[in-house]
């Protein structure tokens, strides 16, 4: 077992590692059933101290590596008690307030053993396991019910785009696009490369000379651009001559395309709400030519990702990459401005109200997990009688 392994109250038994243990390694490291594993380190201070139960899920002698900590009982300390304390000393912060390092937090064997642990009696700790297995559990439904929820929502919206750029409700005659991915089309649909419908440029290459200079601006990467939203809470500057403003800025209704990284073809249009701003390398922009639409290719690209367009098409050593020449000889369907309008309209107004729905479902489930953390210090730390407690509104 390695710190991978090891989400908060949960194994992931997806990607179990080997690696060579002697049998004086394996007395020393493998794992009881009934131990808690602890991740020691981790680059965010919201994933340290994570921890989950091993009861035995694999075959064999089944031991773990220096990026977890064990706990196990000793006598008098109820096994389950023992975990339920460790996701209290998670979702409290308790862990994180003793981890100590620059990029990677760690919590080290010697730290967790000094920090206090209050047990309670024998009798107690159960109580206190019995009602947090009973009580979790049920909060840990309504949250699964939610996120389904949320999963069901994505799936209709993403129908909805599916049909409006194949043009699945306009009257007319259809024929195939060519495209196995895309399907049939209106016959009066024309379908067009990019290239032929949009300027794409590629930003500026960044290196460490660039990083300083008399002309200091803000620019875009990857880490900005999300669906349909830029987020500009982390930006970073690079110098952009005067000669160089007009290649490398991005103004309002400009579509930012992801280059690289986790997800080539992921875009969203600036709104300039800032009034200079630059990109870099791994975007491309796009500028309509004046027939077509940002807002259409926009939705396009988000057909397209989720078809698996891009993982097909893409060359990948260590990450995939969407070249410049790839996205302009890329097809799609292209109706008369009017239509494309009048459909990226309809969509807008679909997304903006299921947007404010997901926000609403996302917000609850914040509350299930801020609900579900404060209840287990508070069980684990006495502030309330388990043995008058009830379920409430998880009952």
């Amino acid at each position: 077992m390695r710190a991978a392994n090891v989400k908060d109250g949960v194994l992931d038994l997806t990607d179990v590692k080997s690696m060579n243990f002697t049998p004086q390694e394996q007395a020393i490291f493998s794992l009881r059933p009934g131990d808690v594993l602890v991740t020691e380190g981790s680059g965010s201070l919201t994933a340290v101290g994570a921890s989950a139960v091993w009861q035995g899920e694999v075959d064999g002698t089944v031991c773990f590596q220096n990026t977890l900590l064990r706990l196990r009982p000793r006598a008098g300390t109820d096994p389950r008690f023992l975990a339920w304390w460790a996701r209290s000393a998670f979702g409290s912060g308790v862990f994180a307030s003793v981890a100590t390092g620059a990029n990677i937090y760690h919590v080290s064997a010697q730290r967790v053993r000094a920090l206090p642990c209050d047990l309670p009696p024998l009798d107690e700790q159960r109580r206190i396991a019995d009602y947090l297995d009973k009580v979790t559990v049920r909060i840990e439904a309504l949250a699964s019910l939610r996120g389904r929820q949320i999963e069901l929502l994505a799936e209709r919206y993403l129908s909805r785009i599916r049909d409006a750029v194949k043009g699945a409700r306009e009257p007319g005659g259809r024929r195939e696009s060519g495209l196995e991915w895309l399907g049939s089309v209106p016959d009066n649909w024309p379908l067009c490369s990019i290239a032929s419908q949009y300027d794409v440029q590629l930003g500026k290459m960044l290196n460490q000379e660039r990083v300083k200079g008399r002309r200091l601006r803000p620019y875009l990467r990857v880490l900005n651009v999300q669906w349909d939203h830029i987020d500009v809470d982390e930006l970073v500057e690079m110098d952009f001559p005067v000669h160089e403003r007009s290649r490398f800025e991005v103004l309002p209704g400009d579509l930012l395309i992801c280059e690289g990284g986790s997800y080539p073809g992921r875009a969203a249009i600036w709104n300039g709400c800032m009034p200079e701003i630059y990109y870099q390398k791994a975007l491309h922009r796009a500028r309509s030519r004046g027939r077509s639409l940002n807002r259409w290719l926009y939705y396009c690209l988000r057909l397209a990702r989720e078809m698996g367009v891009f993982e097909v098409q893409g060359n990948s050593t260590t990450m995939t990459h969407l070249t410049g020449e790839q996205l302009a000889v890329q097809r799609f369907p292209f109706p008369n401005p009017v239509t494309q309008s009048r459909i990226v309209g309809q969509l807008d107004e679909v997304s903006k109200a299921e947007s404010d729905l997901r926000l609403g479902w996302e917000r609850n489930l914040n509350l299930l997990e801020e609900q579900r953390r404060a209840l287990i210090t508070a069980a684990v730390t006495g502030q309330f009688d388990v043995s008058t407690a009830g379920a409430g509104r998880y009952g």
